[in-house]
């Protein structure tokens, strides 16, 4: 992620073509690790794909098909929902226990 972050920033930073040397010297500036091997798969992933708009847009087009499943959320919130208030009756049950246990006959100031 953080090559394709440096690649961006060369983009918009007005390098049209970022090489593997450009990406490097952007990774280390900010102190990170640098793998090359990472660097030249990225570089070979976006060969002969056209411009950076294009790609996003693409992209964004496939995440347009990818269900979202809205549904199955509804369902985990529903159940959060009732194992949520399990655990605050617990709860209760827990304080009453505590403020028994507080009250030994022993002052604060004895």
């Amino acid at each position: 992620m953080k090559y394709l972050a440096a690649y961006l920033l060369l983009v918009q930073g007005g390098n049209a073509a970022p090489s593997a040397a450009d990406i490097k010297a952007v990774v280390e500036s900010v102190g990170a690790e640098v793998d090359e091997a990472r660097i030249n798969e990225l570089l070979s992933s976006l060969e002969g794909k056209g411009s950076l708009e294009e790609i996003i847009a693409e992209g964004q087009k496939k995440f347009a098909t990818v269900p979202t499943g809205g549904a199955s959320s509804a369902a985990a919130g529903a159940a959060g929902a009732a194992a949520g208030g399990d655990a605050a009756e617990e709860e209760k049950e827990e304080e009453a226990k505590e403020e028994s246990d507080d009250d030994m006959g022993f002052g604060l100031f004895d």
